[in-house]
C-alpha cells in the first residue's frame, strides 16, 4: 500500500494587480538638492507553488523584464529621460541583461493568524549577469479563496552585482550603493 502524494498547487503571479518598486537614495556634495528616485517594475511573471495546508514543496520564481523599470517620481521630463536612459544603458545595461530572475531554494512558513503567514524565502537572484545566492526575503502572506498576496521589502547593494551606482555632475550628485525593493504581489490559483 502506498501513500498518495498531496498535489502541489500553482499560483501564477498577476502583475497588473501587484506593485513592485525600487527606491534609490541620493548622496554626495549636492545630495540635499537631489531627490531619492523611485522606480516601478511594470512587467514581471512567475509563480508560487506549494501543497495547500502544509506548504510542502514550496517554490517561488519571478522573472522581471529589465526594460519595464520606469521612473515614477514627479521630475521634469528632460531629467526623467536622462535618468532612465542612464539607468537602462549604463547601470542596469538592459540590452546585455534583459531579465532579472529570482528563484527560491528554501521556503518556510509560520502561521500568524487565520489566513496570515510569515514566510522566509531564501533564493538566488540573478541581476546584471551576477547571481547572488541565499538572498533572504521575509514577506507577510495573506491567503483567501483562490488568491494569495505577499507584501514585504528587502535591500541589496548594487556593487554585489557588479553595478557602479549612478553618478552625475562630476560626482557631486550620485546614488548610494544600497537599493530598497518593496512589493505587494498578488497570485491567483491556477485552474
Amino acid at each position: 500500500m502506498t501513500d498518495a502524494k498531496p498535489d502541489v498547487v500553482q499560483y501564477p503571479l498577476v502583475a497588473d494587480q501587484s506593485t513592485f518598486g525600487v527606491q534609490a537614495f541620493a548622496e554626495g556634495l549636492l545630495s540635499a538638492f537631489a531627490h531619492d528616485p523611485v522606480f516601478a517594475i511594470r512587467d514581471f511573471t512567475g509563480q508560487a507553488q506549494f501543497v495547500p495546508g502544509s506548504f510542502e514543496s514550496a517554490f517561488l520564481k519571478i522573472v522581471i523584464k529589465a526594460d519595464s523599470i520606469v521612473l515614477t517620481d514627479g521630475v521634469k521630463e528632460k531629467d526623467r529621460l536622462e535618468i532612465l536612459q542612464t539607468m537602462r544603458e549604463q547601470v542596469v545595461e538592459i540590452a546585455k541583461y534583459p531579465e532579472i530572475v529570482f528563484a527560491s531554494t528554501n521556503i518556510s512558513v509560520t502561521r500568524l493568524g487565520e489566513g496570515r503567514y510569515r514566510a522566509r524565502v531564501i533564493g538566488d537572484l540573478t541581476f546584471h549577469g551576477v547571481t547572488q545566492k541565499n538572498l533572504w526575503i521575509t514577506p507577510e502572506v495573506t491567503m483567501g479563496g483562490d488568491s494569495l498576496r505577499a507584501k514585504g521589502d528587502f535591500s541589496l547593494k548594487q556593487s554585489e552585482f557588479g553595478i557602479k551606482p549612478f553618478s552625475a555632475a562630476g560626482g557631486t550628485i550620485k546614488l548610494k550603493n544600497e537599493l530598497k525593493f518593496s512589493f505587494d504581489i498578488v497570485a491567483q490559483k491556477e485552474g
